[in-house]
């Protein structure tokens, strides 16, 4: 377990399906390009922890081109997600994977040494996270399957954290939180990202 297994949840960059909270501000188009470039931040970010494997989980499926892009300058192994909503999808990709850090493609101020941290957390932790600004969190990773941390959550609400922790503590699970990070949903975020010199890196 010396070198981490990642992957990175991540939809086809289409426009109006992606970054619609963002879209009366970049326009649909823009909207797209912003969530692409963040994907290839995020995937950059992962390959710079020195994973063992690197996983890019695409939504609806695979076929995209924009995933090749992604499979051909990350090296990364495309898997199609599987499952109802966020968490069944999640749920699965760890039943196969685990142990494994899971994370989005749209927190920017995730860096290689969290996932080095959350990875060397799942040493003697059944499960590490990392809070988001908004209530959710932007970094998952567990030492085994539980797929009770995912059932019946209310995805895209502010409780989805506090929820978590209720769930961790009912299974009985050993868990660490790093840092709260931000990540990029509204136009709040993405002035937080312009104020912060990112918006360049990721072409906003």
């Amino acid at each position: 377990m010396d070198k981490p297994r990642i992957a990175l949840f991540a939809k086809a960059p289409v426009a109006g399906a992606v970054k619609t909270r963002l879209a009366p501000l970049l326009g649909p188009e823009g909207a797209a390009r912003l969530h692409a470039a963040l994907t290839r931040r995020a995937l950059a970010t992962a390959r710079e922890a020195n994973p063992a494997a690197l996983q890019l989980w695409c939504s609806p499926d695979s076929s995209h081109p924009f995933f090749a892009e992604c499979a051909a300058r990350f090296a990364c192994e495309l898997r199609s997600q599987r499952g109802a909503d966020l968490g069944a999808r999640m749920a699965h990709a760890f039943e196969a994977n685990a142990p494994l850090v899971l994370i989005g493609a749209d927190c920017p101020s995730l860096a290689a040494s969290h996932l080095a941290q959350a990875w060397r957390a799942l040493r003697s932790n059944d499960a590490v996270f990392a809070p988001a600004r908004d209530g959710g969190y932007v970094l998952v990773g567990l030492a085994r399957p539980a797929a009770s941390l995912f059932e019946g959550i209310a995805w895209g609400r502010g409780d989805v954290m506090s929820e978590t922790r209720v769930r961790v503590a009912a299974a009985r699970l050993k868990c660490v939180e790093l840092e709260t990070l931000w990540d990029v949903d509204t136009p709040e975020d993405f002035e937080r990202l312009r104020a912060s010199g990112m918006a360049a890196e990721v072409g906003a």
